[in-house]
């Protein structure tokens, strides 16, 4: 079994700004739209937002990648291309492994950016775009998701299965230790040098239990197979989701 950090959403790079923490809630504002989207900020209520966030370079009235897509009947879509989605496959990654999606959040204009965990997805089915039935692609498409409407790569692939995204901010779904910076990580016991991908040099694995992430990336692989530890904490973690 797999356990995959995957970054999303607006950052000091990608929109601007962190995404806001509103009356408690987190709210992973989607980047802005690169090629082919239907979706606005406005459609989805977060026009305000990501005009906050941005700093006014974005508004309602722009297209964003929806992705992931957290769908009312508990099912997530979550579409991935290009050399992120070579590492998922190379990683093995498949039905079976959760995806943790995390990203930068601030509550308010003075509050802490800080990377927090705000939804999941345990993978039923990856659905290879290049070779997937017209009908399956369709039902796809009509659902928005911007990977379904136009080919992003030649190795477009979309997972799908439960998934839900917190309606809270327990401190529980923080990664970053108090105080920051975002990217000085609180880590599990269970996860140690060697077992993250993307993080092999001895100086990101600190003293105190702190892991000090890549500054860029997206998706972060841990293989735990059987093991009892990771599998209890990961647990946890969608419990937190779940009961936020």
């Amino acid at each position: 079994m797999r356990i995959v950090l995957s970054r999303k959403g607006f950052d000091s790079t990608s929109g601007g700004g962190p995404s806001p923490i509103v009356d408690g809630r987190p709210l992973s504002l989607p980047i802005p739209a690169a090629g082919h989207s239907r979706t606005t900020y406005g459609a989805l209520g977060l026009g305000e937002h990501a005009a906050c966030a941005s700093k006014g370079r974005l508004g309602a009235d722009d297209l964003c990648h929806h992705d992931p897509m957290f769908l009312a009947n508990g099912t997530c879509l979550f579409g991935q291309c290009g050399a992120a989605q070579t590492h998922l496959a190379n990683r093995g990654v498949r039905a079976g492994d959760v995806f943790l999606f995390f990203g930068l959040f601030r509550e308010d204009d003075t509050g802490e950016p800080h990377h927090r965990i705000f939804g999941y997805l345990e993978v039923e089915r990856r659905i290879d775009l290049t070779g997937c039935d017209a009908a399956a692609l369709a039902g796809l498409r009509d659902q928005g998701h911007p990977h379904a409407i136009a080919m992003h790569g030649r190795n477009d692939a979309i997972y799908r299965g439960r998934g839900r995204e917190a309606t809270g901010a327990p401190d529980a779904l923080r990664l970053t230790v108090p105080g920051g910076p975002p990217s000085l990580w609180r880590r599990p016991a269970w996860l140690r040098r060697g077992g993250l991908s993307y993080h092999d040099r001895a100086d990101r694995w600190l003293r105190g239990g702190r892991l000090r992430a890549v500054a860029r990336g997206q998706e972060f692989v841990a293989e735990i197979g059987r093991r009892k530890a990771p599998r209890e904490w990961l647990a946890r973690v969608i419990a937190a989701i779940e009961a936020s």
